[in-house]
């Protein structure tokens, strides 16, 4: 799944590996929120964002809930020269749908481990 986090909330979009079917909310930026979306979720669940001003809280917070993340560097993804309109949404289908899948797939790399 792929996330777009902000201060203010989290854009969340999962799909699901059999129908191709994807599900998106907007969530507050809390880690309870973002878990709680997450445990509602069928089957084990895997997550991405891109690295921001929002430091590394969410992942150490969802690593310790042993929930697999990778915080992506923004520079690493990439991004269709045609997509000029961005959006929270769009960010995070896009995280969802083909990065994600590249990232896990070991194909993209992460920032790396998550600084304490």
């Amino acid at each position: 799944m792929g996330l777009d986090v902000h201060a203010r909330s989290v854009v969340a979009c999962a799909i699901d590996t059999v129908t191709g079917e994807l599900t998106r909310s907007r969530l507050t930026p809390q880690h309870a929120d973002v878990l709680d979306w997450l445990g509602r979720l069928p089957g084990p669940v895997a997550v991405a964002y891109e690295a921001g001003p929002t430091g590394f809280g969410l992942a150490r917070a969802l690593s310790a809930a042993r929930v697999r993340c990778e915080v992506l560097a923004p520079s690493r993804l990439q991004r269709p020269a045609a997509e000029r309109v961005k959006t929270d949404a769009r960010d995070a289908r896009a995280l969802t749908q083909g990065r994600v899948v590249r990232v896990f797939a070991g194909h993209a790399r992460g920032v790396g481990e998550f600084p304490t």
